[in-house]
């Protein structure tokens, strides 16, 4: 792995670090703080790499040059990693700085209030930026001392991370309440959007029987009659790409017949007057275009703005062992290795190797998870999970919580209740209102502190 490619990861498990779970299930709460970047001047010293100043003043606290300076060359190296173009370094230096400055002054609120971090709670965040580069602790501090970094400084960060995390916590998610009358507002104004075909995005495939110019009145009658046909066949429950690709006359047969998912307003009138009233799976009757009679089947509709009425749920169970002085990472990954081995051997039962061994609430019940519906479970999990065919078990695999050995039971469309889809909504303008009360807070908190911005020595 290379230098810069390793330093990403180590930034982009740090963005995304989740806080706060007290199980296998993800919190309810967003995992992070959208970035507030407000202007603040902002003099570089370029190419001036040895000497250190202090560039601002946050309540007595400084921020250096060297701070300032480091934090941009990992975010160069992180966008440069990922083939994203790297801002103007005055610009990218000046809202760095700004960060800085918004990030002292909370980290400053948040002892001030008393909220501490215990090490169990840094270890816990070590161990999942360590389980995002698909590696122990041990591994991750190893990495870290290769590339010059010290994995002190990796906890410190740590520390800050979980810090600001519980402060904004306890400062801004009580502030963000989505009301009754707000998802009500919401659900109708989208319905009054989405009524309107040209609005939904829609998924179509047609057979089509071509009439030729010119043709005569007893020519278009037989080729009518084909198309009746070939609709009764698709309403009889034949595949409907195998009979595009049998009796079509369109380009697009080869691949059934289909058009893609696209908004109604791409499609001809005539297709979306076709469809309107249609079910996804239904099949309208022929209709005539320039071009010949056209047999539509609908497939998907989906209205934009509103939640989805399924969803695809999953069943599974899982062994957790969590590592200890007596038992770490490595002897955990082999004793859930020989599991899998005795269980695909056909020499042991994974329920009652779960029984047996897992330290988890789900052990009485031999693993068993449930039913559970997409974003339920942290994602280093689901991640797995999710790659899952039905009876197939994973390799062990660790996540903030331990070591698991994971078997996906089956899968499952299941239809959302009214109740769901409304949660759905509500956690959408959550979300959105989320950045603005935090937009908000952030500028009062900097607004309450004292912050000099200090020119570079001449």
């Amino acid at each position: 792995m290379t230098r810069f490619r390793f330093l990403a990861l180590i930034l982009a498990a740090l963005s995304s670090l989740p806080v706060g779970s007290q199980g296998l299930r993800t919190p309810g709460a967003p995992a992070t703080s959208p970035v507030v970047v407000p202007p603040a001047p902002l003099v570089l010293v370029s190419g001036v790499r040895a000497a250190d100043f202090i560039v601002a003043v946050v309540n007595a606290e400084p921020i250096t040059n060297l701070q300032v300076s480091a934090e941009v060359e990992r975010i160069r190296r992180q966008l440069t990693a990922q083939r994203q173009q790297v801002p103007d370094p005055r610009e990218l230096a000046r809202r760095v700085l700004d960060q800085l400055i918004n990030d002292r002054a909370q980290l400053q609120l948040a002892v001030e209030q008393g909220i501490k971090i215990d090490e169990p709670s840094i270890d816990q965040a070590e161990q999942s930026v360590a389980s995002q580069n698909q590696m122990t602790v041990e591994q991750l501090r190893r990495q870290l001392e290769r590339e010059g970094m010290d994995p002190r400084r990796l906890r410190e960060q740590l520390r800050d991370q979980l810090l600001l995390t519980r402060l904004r916590e306890r400062e801004v998610d009580p502030r963000v309440r989505i009301s009754d009358t707000e998802v009500e507002q919401y659900l109708s104004e989208q319905q009054e959007r989405s009524s309107d075909p040209a609005a939904q995005q829609l998924s179509m495939a047609h057979v089509l029987v071509a009439v030729p110019e010119g043709a005569g009145e007893q020519q278009v009658a037989e080729l009518a009659a084909k198309a009746q046909r070939a609709l009764q066949r698709a309403r009889a429950g034949e595949d409907f790409a195998a009979l595009a690709r049998e009796l079509s006359d369109a380009p697009d047969r080869t691949n059934g017949g289909q058009l893609g998912l696209r908004t109604g307003d791409r499609y001809p009138p005539l297709f979306l007057e076709a469809t309107r009233t249609l079910a996804p799976g239904d099949v309208a009757a022929p209709v005539r275009s320039g071009a010949g009679f056209h047999i539509i089947k609908l497939l998907e509709r989906r209205r934009p703005g509103l939640p989805p009425t399924t969803v695809t749920q999953s069943r599974a169970r899982h062994i957790l062992l969590v590592p200890s002085t007596q038992q770490g990472e490595a002897l955990a990954r082999d004793k859930l290795n020989d599991f899998r081995r005795r269980i695909v051997a056909g020499e042991s039962d994974f329920a009652t190797l779960a029984r047996q061994n897992s330290q988890d609430g789900s052990a009485a019940q031999g693993g068993d998870l449930g039913w559970t519906s997409p974003g339920v479970f942290v994602p280093e999990f689901e991640r797995v999970m999710d790659q899952l065919a039905p009876g197939q078990i994973s390799q062990p695999l660790i996540s903030r919580f331990g070591v698991h050995l994971i078997q996906l039971l089956e899968r499952r469309n299941a239809a959302l209740s009214e109740r769901e889809q409304r949660e759905m909504v509500r956690n959408v303008l959550r979300e959105k209102k989320y950045g603005e009360v935090y937009d908000n807070w952030s500028r009062d908190v900097r607004a309450r502190a004292y912050v000099e911005l200090r020119e570079a020595p001449q």
